[in-house]
């Protein structure tokens, strides 16, 4: 017998003819690193895009044309913000005339190690107040599998809305990598899936007009589950090459000399690299929302877990490393000076959420090291209600410091002066190596 064919929804059918015809009002909820790049491309995409964040200073920020994303040029938002396709607010109600509404809040882990869902639970209330039929949700924050059925669908499905009927739900996992140009919001693929399947057809609909690829998935538990399996895996096999670089060291083999004969191979092989621990916004956190979830059903994440204690433990073992190297060079850690070259989280950004730099000059400071740092992306930042503020000539600081340790491998800085004024280099991206730099005072992780 043949399947029956779906009927959609009224609903349905005509917010997928008004995205067809760019002819719809799309919100975008929390402007960061994730949620500016998709209004702007949105707006790029021919849709009136309200951007919606509860910091005045952001959106001032905004309204001026002033973009503090550098993946987004301020050129770029001064042309929507004139034109009036891009319009920003901290207020629920301007956006009760939207068609569509992402939600791109963060999700960070609480200090015991479970997820802090208010940012979430927050706007699912203030949405409430201004849901019409006619309107699709979609979260893009990562969190564990279950969270859009089981939190938001509850709080904005009530005695007036079906979700699949009257409204859609769905969630889409944000793929952003800040700095890269060779993939964007754009041209990275978006998985998506839906409460129903017609929710999953509204809010794919939303999408394609916006980006080259869509991926639909059956349900939204496998969209939340992909985005955790994406940065677990690269968190286990992150964790797994930090504690080659540890067993290396032991032996007294070079772990980058290992990795790039092994790297040689064409197949069955992923190069990752060491480093000084995890940072970001994703990698260190995601992996832990999957292990939450699942002692809820009495399983531990053994992987999981395990690799998050090795990467965890990357920056102790980073300043043990540091400490060891300028005892070999007749030094103490607590009468040196040290120069950290780098405190973004990556390389080529300004981004400093999670940076394991903040962990080792915390450390550092500890065991009495007076610590500076250099970083052309970082003018200043907070560190134990202490301001600290990049040093201005990266030479002259170099000259000053008894150890100089890079740990993120900006390429605007030029590495090769760098060696030729220090006194000593702790190398923990092997940036030195790369640059084929060789000299009896630097020493890598």
């Amino acid at each position: 017998m043949p399947k029956a064919k779906r009927t959609r929804s009224s609903s349905a059918q005509t917010l997928i003819e008004k995205f067809k015809d760019a002819d719809a009002t799309v919100a975008v909820v929390g402007l960061g690193y994730v949620g500016l790049p998709l209004a702007i491309v949105m707006a790029d995409a021919g849709f009136r895009v309200v951007g919606l964040d509860s910091s005045p200073e952001k959106i001032q920020s905004l309204q001026s044309g002033d973009s503090y994303i550098e993946d987004i040029p301020s050129e770029i938002l001064q042309k929507h913000i004139q034109s009036k396709s891009f319009v920003t607010t901290t207020t629920y109600e301007d956006l009760a005339d939207a068609d569509a509404v992402c939600i791109c809040v963060p999700t960070p882990l609480r200090k015991t190690g479970d997820p802090d869902l208010s940012y979430i639970v927050s706007v699912s209330k203030s949405l409430k107040e201004i849901l019409h039929a006619g309107m699709v949700i979609i979260l893009e924050s990562t969190t564990y599998p279950g969270t859009t059925r089981e939190l938001i669908q509850p709080e904005l499905e009530h005695g007036e809305f079906t979700v699949g009927e009257d409204i859609f739900l769905a969630f889409s996992p944000e793929r952003v990598d800040p700095g890269r140009e060779d993939w964007t919001t754009v041209n990275t693929p978006k998985v998506i899936g839906g409460i129903t399947e017609s929710c999953t057809e509204v809010a794919a609909t939303l999408y394609e007009q916006a980006m080259e690829v869509v991926v639909r998935v059956s349900s939204t538990e496998v969209a939340e589950m992909a985005k955790l399996l994406e940065n677990t895996f690269r968190a286990v096999n992150i964790g797994l090459v930090n504690e080659l670089a540890i067993i290396c060291h032991r032996l007294g083999i070079d772990v980058w000399e290992v990795i790039n004969a092994a790297s040689s191979k064409p197949f069955g092989f992923m190069r990752f690299t060491p480093g000084p621990g995890l940072g970001g916004h994703c990698i260190p956190i995601d992996p832990l929302y999957l292990s939450w979830k699942l002692k809820s059903v009495n399983y531990n994440a053994r992987f999981i877990d395990l690799a998050s204690e090795i990467n965890t433990n990357m920056p102790r073992y980073v300043v043990q490393r540091i400490q060891d190297t300028l005892n070999d060079h007749g030094l103490t850690v607590s009468q040196s000076k040290i120069l950290i070259l780098g405190v973004a989280y990556k390389p080529n950004v300004s981004d400093m959420r999670e940076s394991p730099a903040l962990d080792v000059i915390g450390l550092l400071r500890e065991k009495g090291a007076d610590v500076s740092y250099f970083d052309p992306y970082v003018s200043d930042f907070w560190l134990d209600d202490i301001r600290m503020a990049s040093e201005l000539h990266l030479l002259d600081a170099v000259k000053r410091v008894d150890c100089v340790v890079v740990i993120t491998d900006h390429e605007a800085i030029d590495y090769s002066s760098v060696v030729d004024e220090a006194k000593l280099v702790f190398d923990t991206r092997d940036v030195t190596g790369r640059l084929n730099l060789t000299a009896d005072h630097i020493v890598r992780l």
